[in-house]
């Protein structure tokens, strides 16, 4: 997977291929993936919760397996489109969606 940096406050980094960066700049690169990734899981946790509520209010179980099953099937195929090992991709999404059944329950 190839990705432009997205810096363009050092003068020279916008829009070079990973490999025409220094070492600083890719780990400046990872640094703001890495909060872009932090920020992606507090927006899917805030979806979460607000799904959490609905769940409650309308006497739903926090568990709905048919719906894991999806997410984990999308995250596997959004793991192929991208060229990263779909195995890692749904231990993480795994590991998202009990957490998040984790707090549902301890919310209710």
């Amino acid at each position: 997977m190839t990705r432009n940096s997205e810096t363009a406050t050092d003068g020279g980094t916008e829009n070079r291929l990973p490999d025409e960066m220094t070492l600083d700049e890719l780990r400046e690169e990872i640094q703001t993936i890495d909060r872009e990734i932090v920020e992606l899981i507090a927006q899917r946790t805030y979806v979460a919760d607000t799904i959490a509520q609905v769940k409650d209010e309308q006497g739903l179980p926090t568990t709905d397996e048919k719906q894991e099953q999806q997410v984990m099937e999308r995250a596997g195929e959004n793991a192929e489109q991208f060229d990263v090992d779909a195995n890692l991709v749904k231990a993480i999404f795994r590991l998202l969606i009990e957490l998040n059944k984790v707090e549902q329950r301890e919310n209710r």
